[in-house]
């Protein structure tokens, strides 16, 4: 059965992060997201930006987090990462980079030196995921999804394919493990192309238009910078591409628990939020210099 929207919405306004990402947060700057999207608890879209070329450092210097997982998807452009758990490398176009903070870690995100120099576009993609109650004090872990790591599936007649970065799609499995059930599926379609992507009625469920148009369980069509949400209601959304059109898929099984949100930390209850503060405060996330 097809799900039925609920809504379609755009972005918030967009923002700087650091000085080196613009972004528009689609949730959870819209009502209740925090319900309606868990296990997806915030979206950060830097949509296609050209940078000129420099010297200077730009992104997001050292920060913490606790209690939930970064993914960060490179579409154009390069980002590199070093965290306090000793991991670091490069985000290439069409790759993933997939962090579990747990119970704490320090990291930075920055231009790579490279692309920075040479100056160019970027466009990427920041989503956290919360982390269940008995996992929030998990041991911070690091996955880095290259392009030849994100299996994918050709749509019959070359009409396009389906990157499966977790979850799955037909017989084809991501290589990030969850914490929580997800798909999370980068979705790359021809004009005429059709493709039914799956969503458990009881999972919530997005997609994100990145380029083109589409049109989702028989909508209008739906353009680039919208998002749609699904009433959980069906198994199905079914998407036709009008155009080329580049789509980030998201469904997952919700975490029915309480979650309360400060800043780069998502917890359970305020006593934890004021145990992350302090924590981070006495070193307990490690060191990592800018």
């Amino acid at each position: 059965m097809k799900r039925t929207i609920e809504r379609v919405f755009r972005g918030a306004p967009e923002h700087w992060v650091g000085n080196g990402f613009r972004v528009s947060n689609y949730f959870p700057a819209a009502t209740d997201f925090d319900k309606r999207m868990s296990p997806f608890f915030l979206l950060d879209y830097h949509r296609p930006k050209a940078y000129a070329p420099t010297t200077e450092r730009r992104g997001v210097g050292t920060h913490p987090h606790r209690g939930f997982e970064t993914v960060t998807i490179a579409y154009q452009g390069a980002v590199a990462h070093h965290d306090s758990a000793g991991n670091g490398g490069v985000i290439l176009p069409g790759e993933v980079q997939w962090m579990t903070a747990g119970g704490g870690i320090l990291h930075n995100e920055y231009h790579e030196q490279g692309f920075a120099r040479a100056g160019g576009v970027m466009q990427m993609m920041q989503i956290w995921v919360n982390l269940p109650r008995r996992h929030k004090l998990a041991a911070p872990k690091y996955q880095a999804l290259t392009n030849s790591s994100i299996a994918e599936t050709a749509l019959p007649g070359k009409q396009g394919v389906v990157r499966v970065i977790s979850g799955a799609f037909e017989e084809t499995k991501g290589p990030a493990s969850t914490f929580t059930p997800a798909h999370m599926l980068d979705v790359r379609l021809k004009p005429g192309a059709q493709v039914r992507l799956p969503a458990p009625k009881d999972y919530n469920t997005a997609l994100l238009i990145l380029q083109g148009q589409v049109k989702a369980n028989d909508s209008p069509a739906v353009s680039e910078g919208d998002c749609v949400l699904f009433k959980n209601d069906g198994d199905e959304v079914r998407v036709d591409a009008v155009t080329d059109a580049i789509i980030l898929f998201l469904s997952g099984e919700p975490i029915e628990e309480p979650l309360v949100h400060y800043g780069p930390f998502v917890m359970n209850n305020i006593d934890e939020i004021n145990q992350a503060i302090e924590d981070f405060n006495a070193g307990k996330f490690g060191h990592l210099p800018d």
